[in-house]
């Protein structure tokens, strides 16, 4: 396994796949990175000599938020929009989606499990 930002990224896989085991890389991004390292996406990362590997790190470092320093900014975001009231802020700090889904029938990813709520019973007469 090699390791670039923190990250152990799979030897048997193609750069430009390997690289999106990184938080905050994807497949536009890698191909980006490795464009700008001048290394063939096409190549396994087992392939990959150590030039290529300092080229690759030292592209991320300079020019991408990746991994923590990531993680703690999107965080960081979301307090924001908590701490000032937003309508935005409120949804997350009860839970619900965030970008304006219906929320009667799904959600369940959102909302959690269902939590069953019993009927009145009828009186009687």
């Amino acid at each position: 396994m090699a390791r670039i930002v923190g990250v152990d990224i799979p030897n048997n896989k193609r750069g430009e796949i390997a690289l999106t085991y990184i938080y905050g890389i994807g497949r536009s991004r890698a191909n980006t990175i490795l464009k700008e390292a001048e290394v063939d996406p096409e190549i396994k990362v087992q392939d990959w000599t150590d030039d290529q590997f300092g080229a690759i790190r030292k592209v991320i470092n300079d020019q991408f938020k990746v991994e923590g320093e990531l993680r703690s900014e999107v965080q960081m975001n979301i307090k924001r929009l908590m701490d000032i009231g937003c309508y935005r802020g409120i949804r997350h700090r009860i839970g619900l989606p965030v970008r304006g889904q219906s929320t009667k029938n799904n959600a369940r990813t959102r909302k959690g499990k269902r939590k069953t709520v019993a009927n009145k019973k009828m009186a009687t007469k």
